[in-house]
């Protein structure tokens, strides 16, 4: 008897737009997916979306929002998937641009998809669209309402050749109804899937919870050095793992006596409870030369000033002393605002990477200022003055006064140092901001090395949200690839963190060789309370844990305030930026022991 593959339901739907402070049209009018769980379908990714369609492209570079309205799903030939959609404004008018068309993506896993192009239908708007594949015809039938009347045709295969699909008059279809609870969701269609393609979803867009805890059942130690060199295995629901610290309780072993002794120990955690600094944006910490120093922009008098913490642990940082460091009053040509500071260490010195400007808004550009050798992070008589960054020729970035530069960050690549950066211009017209990248001249590194290179638009309806931004970049290199996030949207409650990675042997300067996200890895949507959480940076700490540092704002109205919080590498080793403590270790699974041989 054949054995059929287990199968799992899943719903595609859009939401209802709230408001512009918790859910507005350019989030809501994306596709979003649940799965059949009990008591209904359960929304992934946090209730927020995750397919947008792309913005198009003016001849002066400028991008026109754009998202989608009734996403339909089916599973296509091969067993991959397809999703046609009305394409529509990005705040969900009638896009003049999509008349007569019809929007269609692919996606093998569901998580990543690829915008095809549009199929054209007819000569009017498109009301709604619905596709299958029929098994036995071996023919996908794609039907479309226009002007109330439903319209069909059979395709061997789906293709955006620009070609009109001719259709005929079909009766109205009458479309299942889906019953949900979900908050805001205008339910779609419902396909079934695999099991192991819906527990990957589970695995990728739903938090990770700590469910067990493993250590050795006994271990040889001959102090308490040695046993504290034993660390716990912490596993998590999505089939991840963390290695932990472990406070150990020795006081029931003799070291000095062999023997077999029992000991009692807790998962090591520190509490970072949001804020760690109020009124502070943009953070970043760093460890050098055995210490860790924290430095951010400063909202409390208008970014007017830098200030520096020192301390020996990371949560030492929280109420550690703040030494300033610069000031718009120090040099003539500072004298206004000073954003997103980064400590960035070049062939072994300290730099920190930071963009100022002596006038208005539209003069902001990036510099850069360098720790004397010896020199203390933390002292302001230890950093030379602002240099500001320049091309290989030394000739400007841009044209100050019409285009800004800013949040310059800087990595190590193989054997290359490279710098990204956001740059907006402002006139004639506003393009919004878009990241670019180059080589740096590590032996000047107040200089590119090469051409700057366009990396990346806010081209989605998440990093378009009531602005166009792409902006706080920040590498974390791994083994096989390079992943960089940033930050997108407007600086309020719609500001989001997104991801890009290159893998190891490409061209960094090549932006085909780049791979962005579909979906933001971190929104006002995934910690309670916070709200416009954006601009992060990572920092590894000497027990090698990663920590992403980042701004958010203590409800919608609250200021911009630094966070911080560890981070988990999911099944495909990509960071997760979500993972609340309660989540990373569960009390229940906190405790430990193990039995010490001892001689």
């Amino acid at each position: 008897m054949e054995v059929k593959d287990r199968v799992r339901d899943i719903l595609c739907y859009t939401r209802k737009p709230i408001d512009e402070f918790y859910y507005d049209p350019k989030l809501a009018y994306s596709m979003h997916l649940a799965l059949e769980g009990e008591g209904g379908f359960q929304a992934l990714n946090h209730n927020s979306g995750v397919l947008f369609a792309r913005a198009t492209e003016n001849e002066d570079g400028s991008l026109n929002a754009k998202s989608i309205r009734d996403p339909h799903l089916f599973v296509m030939r091969d067993g991959t998937y397809g999703v046609v959609a009305v394409r529509i404004d990005g705040d969900g008018g009638e896009d003049p641009e999509s008349i007569g068309k019809v929007l269609f993506f692919t996606s093998h896993d569901l998580l990543e998809y690829r915008e095809e192009g549009f199929l054209a239908v007819c000569e009017v708007a498109v009301d709604r669209v619905v596709c299958h594949y029929d098994l036995e015809k071996e023919m996908y039938e794609l039907c479309w309402c226009q002007s109330d009347q439903w319209y069909g045709a059979e395709l061997e295969n789906i293709e955006c050749t620009g070609q009109k699909i001719n259709g005929v008059k079909v009766e109205e279809l009458v479309l299942p109804s889906v019953e949900t609870e979900i908050e805001g969701a205008v339910a779609g269609n419902v396909i079934s899937i695999p099991d192991e393609a819906a527990e990957r979803l589970q695995k990728k867009l739903q938090s990770p919870r700590h469910i067990k805890t493993e250590v050795p059942e006994e271990v040889r130690a001959e102090s308490r050095e040695q046993l504290e060199m034993v660390w716990a295995r912490a596993l998590y629901s999505d089939g991840t793992e963390a290695l932990k610290r472990v406070d150990w309780n020795t006081d029931n072993v003799d070291w000095n006596c062999p023997g077999v002794y029992e000991a009692e120990g807790k998962l090591h955690q520190d509490h970072f409870p949001f804020p760690i600094a109020e009124d502070r944006a943009d953070p970043c910490i760093t460890y050098w030369n055995g210490k860790y120093y924290f430095i951010a922009t400063n909202d409390a008098d208008k970014n007017h000033t830098l200030y520096v913490r020192e301390a020996d642990t990371i949560p030492g940082l929280v109420d550690a002393e703040e030494h300033l460091i610069l000031d718009s009053d120090t040099y003539e040509y500072v004298g206004n605002l000073l954003w997103a500071p980064e400590f960035h260490e070049i062939k072994g010195e300290l730099y920190i990477f930071l963009a100022l400007t002596p006038e208005e808004f539209f003069w902001e550009e990036s510099h850069i200022m360098k720790l004397k050798e010896g020199g203390n992070p933390s002292r302001r008589e230890d950093w030379s003055e602002p240099k500001r960054v320049v091309r290989s020729d030394g000739s400007q970035l841009c044209e100050e006064g019409k285009t800004i530069t800013l949040d310059m960050t800087c990595f190590f690549w193989e054997g290359d140092y490279y710098v990204v950066w956001s740059q907006r211009q402002f006139l004639p017209k506003d393009l919004g901001a878009w990241l670019y990248i180059a080589k740096l001249n590590a032996d000047e590194p107040w200089k590119l090395l090469s051409e700057p290179v366009l990396l990346s638009k806010p081209e989605y309806g998440w990093a378009n949200n009531h602005t166009f931004v792409d902006e706080g970049p920040f590498a974390l290199p791994q083994e096989e690839r390079l992943v960089l996030t940033f930050s997108s949207a407007a600086v309020d409650t719609s500001y989001v963190v997104g991801i890009m990675t290159i893998d190891r042997g490409r061209d960094l300067l090549d932006p085909e060789n780049w791979k962005k996200g579909n979906y933001p890895l971190m929104t006002s949507r995934s910690v309670e309370g916070e709200f416009g959480t954006g601009h992060n940076a990572y920092v590894v700490d000497e027990y090698g844990d990663v920590w992403n540092s980042y701004h958010a704002r203590p409800g919608i109205h609250g200021e911009r305030s630094s966070g911080i919080r560890r981070v988990h590498f999911d099944i495909d080793g990509l960071p997760v930026l979500d993972l609340v403590e309660d989540q990373d270790v569960c009390e229940e699974f906190s405790r430990v022991k193990t039995k010490v041989i001892v001689g």
